[in-house]
């Protein structure tokens, strides 16, 4: 019997780093915060000030005390909305080809409350 890996699908994350998202669900829901990292492979991002998790560490260089450090977890990318930039309300995204410098045409994002580009 041959074992084959199992594919994944890398999906697209209309979410991007930087981006200012409101928690949908969960014991953070409500908060607002920006996007510091974005796992693709894994559907996850981390947000500021979002889901702290306690992380128990050996003394290192680094941190010579070790200890018990507190820092942002993983959340689903399903229970985060994009905050409009203009409204300041969260918003789905879209995509739009727009006219760039030197005649090409570029791809993009796009808030559906407002039509605002974002970043």
């Amino acid at each position: 019997m041959i074992r084959r890996k199992k594919r994944v699908e890398k999906h697209s994350m209309k979410v991007r780093k930087g981006d200012e998202v409101l928690v949908l669900s969960g014991n953070d829901k409500g908060k607002r915060g920006k996007v510091l990292k974005v796992f693709r492979d894994e559907d996850r991002i981390i947000v500021e000030g979002v889901r702290f998790i306690k992380r128990h560490t050996k003394p290192s260089p680094k941190a010579p005390q070790g200890g018990i450090v507190e820092r942002e977890g993983k959340i689903h990318i399903s229970n985060v909305m994009v905050i409009d930039p203009k409204s300041g309300k969260p918003t789905r995204i879209g995509h739009k080809t727009v006219d760039a410098d030197g005649g090409k045409q570029r791809r993009v994002r796009v808030a559906k409350v407002s039509g605002e580009t974002l970043g």
